[in-house]
């Protein structure tokens, strides 16, 4: 699986480079619509860092792309039929958190994501991430609290939760062993 996780790496580098250089973007200009650090950008760029989820969550958006829809650019996939061995996968290097785009394609309205988040640790993604998407969490196994604005939810094995209006959003792992949980989003 790590091969496959520096693949991915290596694809999404370069389509963070096409995506800023075919809008004709300077670094500093996409560091400026995303709040990340012109350093940071040209390190990714270069295949010299991995981004974190925050960092690729404020990218995409400032691309106007979900996050979903930039690991799906960067993989180049269009088939109808999602196998897992070709699933794009993508491991947070902050936090271990590893993600799993089951299936995404530009003309179809849904995404599904499977995410495994370590225990112990959270992920805190801005409010921007979700002004155009519209989704709901199933947790698979584990527990996870998810903090949106000020709203806090405690899910357990098989709790499914509808996200309301774009909110900051933290997704934490409080327990001592790994959670697993799917998301379905759509573009709204």
């Amino acid at each position: 699986m790590d091969t496959l996780i520096d693949e991915t790496a290596t694809r999404l580098a370069q389509r963070i480079r096409l995506e800023r250089e075919a809008r004709n973007w300077s670094l500093a200009e996409l560091a400026e619509r995303s709040g990340v650090a012109k350093a940071t950008i040209s390190k990714i760029e270069r295949g010299e860092v991995s981004p974190t989820a925050v960092i690729l969550v404020r990218l995409a958006a400032a691309f106007d792309l979900t996050l979903a829809g930039l690991l799906a650019r960067a993989e180049g996939s269009g088939d109808r039929v999602s196998r897992a061995a070709d699933q794009p996968v993508w491991h947070d290097p902050a936090t271990g958190y590893i993600r799993r785009q089951v299936f995404s394609r530009p003309d179809h309205p849904i995404e599904i994501v499977r995410v495994e988040m370590p225990a112990g640790q959270r992920v805190t993604l801005p409010a921007s991430s979700y002004a155009m998407i519209r989704q709901a969490l199933l947790v698979l196994d584990g527990t996870l609290v998810i903090t949106e604005g000020g709203e806090r939810h405690d899910l357990g094995t098989g709790d499914c939760l509808g996200f309301g209006p774009p909110a900051d959003t933290t997704f934490a792992n409080e327990s001592s062993t790994p959670c697993t949980y799917l998301v379905a989003l759509a573009r709204s």
